[in-house]
């Protein structure tokens, strides 16, 4: 396997936001940048900016035009510019012009992925308010990164912490469109392309993998509504016939208020909160955002861009630790998932009657 050092693209995401001040807090750890090379795609007079105003301590920044001049072996933090010197911050403000810095940080970052100038993607929050625009109709970063570097691949939002793996049906959908987009072929390839991410990506081997019910109580038989017992039932006998160990449909409220969810490897739900406000509550800090199903890799804090406390100091940086902590383990694991699966043997066919 490559021991180079891992290059990390980090996008510095709304400049308004606590985007860089999680960022400082991150780097100013040296042990960071032992384990990998950091590359901000920012700014280095609005990172001065936040470090001055918070007075946090310093992190020095080598300043490069390209990835490629970072180095693999010493223990470097790197800065890319990717705005103009005369792009200022506004702390907690709702702005378009942060939009505009944040948009073109993700840009640079993703077209340096895609060319394999860096390794991993970890990106900083955005406001979907903000960069929303003729160049950013997407409903987040995930449809952002399926359309730029999935080719034809469909992305896959899951969200994971330590002991807890949470996967979406559909994920930036209103209530109104979930159930019109549940459909036996859409919870079967959910559950397929789940189960080839928990061994690939997070090396669980024969993972089991819980689905969650669509309706309260699992629908009660059909007492309040036919899509469990009609659609997503049938998916998990497709999955398990496909020897992918797929269980449920579960009621979401029970299953995660009775713990049942840590005798699982992965929890697939239907819907983006009803998976995430539990994640959000067992993960705490420690969640991260992982876009699965894409040849590249590319995590994110779970967490927003918390205007109502930017530039206060107060933002823990742990979400960002934990995500390029993770973007390392996926890169890493799906190096030695290929390197397992380069040279498979071939397969022997004896005839048992014959005789020597």
């Amino acid at each position: 396997m490559d021991n180079r050092k891992i290059k990390v693209g980090i996008t510095h995401g709304d400049i308004n936001g606590i985007g860089y001040e999680i960022i400082l807090k991150t780097l100013e750890d040296p042990r960071i940048a032992e384990l990998c090379t950091p590359i901000v795609y920012g700014s280095a007079k609005i990172a001065a900016f936040y470090r001055k105003m918070m007075e946090l301590p310093e992190v020095k920044f080598s300043q490069i035009d390209t990835p490629s001049e970072a180095s693999s072996n010493g223990e470097h933090n790197y800065m890319i510019n990717v705005v103009p010197e005369s792009v200022m911050p506004e702390a907690g403000q709702c702005t378009q012009a942060g939009g505009a810095a944040a948009l073109s940080a993700l840009e640079r970052a993703v077209s340096d992925l895609r060319e394999g100038l860096i390794d991993v993607l970890v990106t900083c929050p955005i406001s979907k308010d903000t960069i929303h625009g003729e160049e950013f109709s997407f409903p987040g970063h995930t449809e952002f990164l399926e359309s730029r570097v999935g080719d034809g691949s469909k992305a896959m939002m899951i969200m994971a912490g330590e002991n807890l793996r949470v996967a979406l049906v559909t994920i930036h959908k209103s209530l109104a469109d979930v159930s019109g987009n549940i459909t036996k072929e859409t919870v079967y390839d959910s559950i397929a392309r789940f189960n080839k991410s928990l061994i690939s990506d997070f090396g669980i081997h024969s993972p089991r993998i819980a689905v969650l019910s669509l309706n309260p109580h699992a629908g009660d038989n059909g007492v309040i509504g036919t899509e469990d017992n009609e659609i997503i039932e049938p998916a998990i006998a497709e999955a398990y016939k496909k020897h992918i160990f797929a269980f449920g449909p579960y009621a979401a409220d029970g299953f995660f208020g009775s713990g049942n969810y840590r005798k699982f490897d992965g929890v697939l739900a239907m819907y983006h909160d009803q998976g995430l406000i539990p994640f959000k509550l067992l993960a705490a800090e420690r969640g991260i955002n992982f876009t699965a199903g894409m040849p590249v890799v590319r995590t994110s804090p779970d967490h927003g861009t918390a205007f109502d406390i930017a530039g206060k100091g107060e933002a823990d940086p742990q979400s960002l630790r934990e995500a390029i902590y993770m973007a390392l383990d996926i890169y890493r694991n799906r190096l030695r998932e290929k390197e397992a699966t380069a040279n498979p043997l071939k397969k022997q066919n004896f005839d048992r009657g014959a005789r020597e």
